[in-house]
Parts: C-alpha cells; sequence; structure tokens
C-alpha cells in the first residue's frame, strides 16, 4: 500500500513534509478538513509515513458493500445520531492499549463551521495523550505533520493555540477553513 500511495502522491504532485513522533499513544488532528478528497489523500499519507491510526466515522460509510474497506483502513463506525459517551469509550481504548493513535477532524465536518467539535481536545486530556498536529495544505500539494500539542486544561486557550498553526494552511476550498 505503500508503494500505491506514494505513486497517488507522485502522479498528483503531492510531497510529505515533518516526521511521526516517537509516541506510542497520541491523538492526530487533521485540518483544514474541506473536501471529500481529504480522505484519499489522508490515507495515503497513512501508508507513506506508516502510522497505524485508527479514526472514527460515520457509520452509514460502514454498511455493505464497501463499508469492510473503511474498516480495514482503521475505521471505527460512529452513530452520530446518538449521544454515547464517546469521549469516555475512546479514553477507555487509549488506557486498555500499549499502542493507540486515533485521528480526527476536529470540524466534524467538510462543510465550514464557526466553532470546532471538542470532542478531541477531551480525548487527548483525559487519556493523558498529546495530540499531533497534521495537515493538507492544497496551496503547496503538501501533507503534513506539524508539532505535537500537549493540552493544558485551558481550552479555549489551547484551541486558540491550535488553530493559529491552521490558519495559514490551505484546504482545498479555503472558505472552508480556520478563520
Amino acid at each position: 500500500m505503500k508503494l500505491i500511495a506514494q505513486l497517488i502522491f507522485w502522479i498528483t504532485g503531492w510531497k510529505t513534509a515533518g516526521e511521526v513522533p516517537p509516541l506510542k499513544k497520541f491523538v492526530v488532528i487533521m485540518a483544514p478538513h474541506t473536501s471529500g478528497e481529504d480522505f484519499v489523500l489522508g490515507m495515503c499519507a497513512k501508508f507513506i509515513f506508516d502510522i497505524k491510526f485508527k479514526y472514527l466515522g460515520k457509520a452509514e460509510v460502514f454498511k455493505p458493500p464497501f463499508g469492510f474497506i473503511f474498516r480495514w483502513l482503521g475505521g471505527i463506525p460512529v452513530e452520530r445520531s446518538e449521544h454515547h459517551n464517546l469521549v469516555e469509550q475512546v479514553v477507555k481504548q487509549f488506557n486498555e492499549h500499549q499502542v493507540f493513535i486515533l485521528a480526527l477532524s476536529p470540524e466534524g465536518t467538510r462543510a465550514y463551521v464557526p466553532k470546532w467539535k471538542t470532542g478531541f481536545y477531551y480525548i487527548a486530556l483525559y487519556a493523558k495523550v498529546p495530540i499531533v498536529l497534521t495537515y493538507l495544505n492544497f496551496e503547496t500539494k503538501t501533507a503534513g505533520i506539524g508539532p505535537t500539542f500537549y493540552p493544558t486544561g485551558d481550552i479555549d486557550k489551547d484551541i486558540e493555540t491550535i488553530q493559529s498553526f491552521y490558519r495559514p494552511i490551505k484546504g482545498k476550498y479555503p472558505e472552508l477553513g480556520v478563520r
């Protein structure tokens, strides 16, 4: 899969930047999430960087006939119409595994949202793991791994710090990204 992903990047002109931190547990966030292409490019980056993360996805995409592909790629289905103490469930997964990496999009959707969802932050805070900032910059065609951020518990300040990293990064549809 790594060779296929590298071929896709080569054909499309994409490149990578940064390195996976040498940690066994962390939350990965990828922003800005503005198009359906983000998933394909993100999966290519997953294989190129050789990072074995799980991700949460809406339950509908895990149904036949193609649901098995999303599970094979590390997907965990989530029923978004109901509340299931998801943060607690994921924190439990971090506590039960010696190695666990979870990738999330803080927007929770490809559409513009004025305020990010905070689940990723609380998962990292309660699991006592860092947040690794990753991105797809369509302006430079770069899939990158940025800094590792350790939540302090001051969510407003921390979210502002994280979002300031993402402001110059352009998604496929920049108007849908962080402002």
